[in-house]
C-alpha cells in the first residue's frame, strides 16, 4: 500500500519547483523504464504491480527502493489516462556542459522550444541519429516535465541536454571551435544543393516565432527545407520536431 506522503512526493514531482528542489523525477510505464533502469540513471524508488516486479525484479538495482502497489493506487497518482504497472522516480543526473567536447560532433540547439511533445520527440530524433547533446536556451521545456520524458521514450537516459544562455554559449562555441553555426530559415539554401560540414551546431526555433533575432545574427548559414513541387501553395512552415528530424537526417545521409 502506498503510504500518503509516498503519494504527495510523487504527484508533487509532476511540477517543476518540486522536481528542482528534490533533484528527481517521475517516469511512467513498463519500457521507459525499463530503458532508464538498464542505463546509468540512478533509480531512488520504484513503484510497481506485483505482476511487473515478478517479470522484472531481476533487473532492478540492488539499492533501488521497492514499494508494490495495485493499479487502482498507481492510476491516483498517474498522469497517463491507462495506469501504468511501473513508475519509478529517478534522480535528475548533472551534466556538465564542456564546449571542447563538442567540436567533433553535430549537436543541437533549441531556442525556446517551448512544447513538451516537441521537446521530448526532439531528444527522441536526436537519440535516433546519434547526436549526444543538445543545448538549450533557458527559456525551453523542462525535460523533466511528464509529457516530455514519456514523449523521449527513455532516450533522456542517453542523450545529454543542457540549458544555458544560448547567446552567449554560441557566440563563445564559435570563438573556441571555428565550425559552423546553422538555423533553419524560410529565405535560407536548399538543404539539399548546400555543403555540410562534419561537425558543427544546428539550431532550431521555437513553435510560434522561429529562431529569434538575437540569435539569428549568430547564425553563419541558413538552411531551408524546400516543400514539393516547388512554389506551389503549400503549409506555412513544418512543426519543429518534424523539421529537426529531416535536417538531422539529411546530415546523416551524407555520412556525417
Amino acid at each position: 500500500m502506498l503510504s500518503k506522503s509516498l503519494k504527495k512526493h510523487i504527484t508533487s514531482l509532476h511540477l517543476k519547483k518540486y522536481r528542482k528542489q528534490f533533484s528527481a523525477f517521475c517516469a511512467e510505464g513498463d519500457k521507459l523504464n525499463h530503458d532508464l533502469i538498464t542505463s546509468e540513471t540512478h533509480c531512488k524508488e520504484l513503484l510497481a504491480t506485483s505482476q511487473w516486479l515478478d517479470k522484472n525484479r531481476k533487473l532492478l538495482p540492488k539499492e533501488t527502493k521497492v514499494t508494490e502497489a495495485t493499479e487502482i493506487e498507481l492510476k491516483s497518482i498517474s498522469n497517463l489516462k491507462s495506469p501504468p504497472p511501473v513508475i519509478g522516480i529517478y534522480k535528475i543526473a548533472e551534466r556538465l556542459l564542456n564546449i571542447k567536447g563538442l567540436t567533433n560532433s553535430l549537436v543541437i540547439a533549441l531556442d525556446g522550444v517551448q512544447d513538451p511533445g516537441n521537446m521530448g520527440t526532439i531528444i527522441r530524433i536526436a537519440d535516433w541519429f546519434g547526436i549526444d547533446n543538445i543545448i538549450c536556451s533557458d527559456e525551453s521545456a523542462d525535460i523533466y516535465n511528464p509529457k516530455v520524458v514519456q514523449a523521449s521514450m527513455g532516450a533522456i537516459a542517453r542523450v545529454a541536454v543542457h540549458y544555458t544562455n544560448l547567446n552567449v554559449f554560441i557566440e563563445e562555441y564559435k570563438q573556441k571551435t571555428n565550425l559552423p553555426v546553422y538555423g533553419t530559415f524560410l529565405e535560407g539554401e536548399n538543404i539539399y544543393n548546400q555543403s555540410l560540414a562534419e561537425s558543427g551546431m544546428v539550431v532550431m526555433g521555437s513553435e510560434g516565432n522561429g529562431i529569434s533575432l538575437e540569435i539569428e545574427k549568430l547564425i553563419s548559414d541558413k538552411l531551408f527545407i524546400p516543400n514539393f513541387p516547388p512554389k506551389v501553395p503549400t503549409s506555412e512552415s513544418l512543426n519543429v520536431s518534424v523539421a529537426t528530424a529531416i535536417v538531422c537526417s539529411e546530415f546523416r545521409r551524407r555520412g556525417i
